[in-house]
């Protein structure tokens, strides 16, 4: 068994909660346009976006010092919780399967303070303990991702 993790990071999104679980839950093959150079697509494979049971297949790239290194990802819907704005999804194959036994990313929004913001949860276990870092440039990505959906938005309003 290796060694099981869990990262939480959370950023302010201005523009409102529901915008931003709206965005996620039913338009994820539309951030690719906020952010081309980080998001190079998003596919829906099978389900209709939103749903749970869904599957997706994305390609992105993390590191924009080596930008054509493109990574990929097909992820499954498992959990969905419209009160919490809360979307759960279980990384199936790609890149991070690589390193990773078990992969699970949520995000939701929480309001504090008459403040939104959107928190990504990354669980994992890794398969190698002495070869393998925690994702720390993944979730940075993520973070990333949703500063420019928010500035997007705030451009085309």
């Amino acid at each position: 068994m290796g060694l099981k993790g869990k990262l939480i990071a959370a950023v302010e999104f201005k523009l409102g909660g529901d915008l931003f679980h709206e965005h996620f839950r039913y338009k994820p093959h539309k951030i690719s346009t906020a952010s081309p150079e980080k998001l190079h697509g998003c596919d829906l494979l099978e389900g209709e976006f939103g749903q749970l049971g869904s599957v997706m297949y994305a390609t992105y790239t993390t590191d924009m010092i080596n930008m054509r290194k493109k990574k990929k990802i097909k992820e499954v819907v498992t959990k969905i919780d419209e009160e919490k704005k809360l979307i759960e999804y279980e990384v199936l194959e790609g890149d991070l399967m690589e390193q990773y036994k078990a992969f699970t990313i949520t995000i939701h929004v929480e309001t504090k303070n008459k403040i939104d913001l959107a928190t990504w949860t990354l669980e994992y276990e890794m398969l190698n303990e002495e070869d393998v870092e925690h994702p720390i440039s993944f979730l940075s990505f993520l973070l990333d991702l949703t500063k420019y959906v928010e500035t997007h938005h705030k451009l085309n309003l």
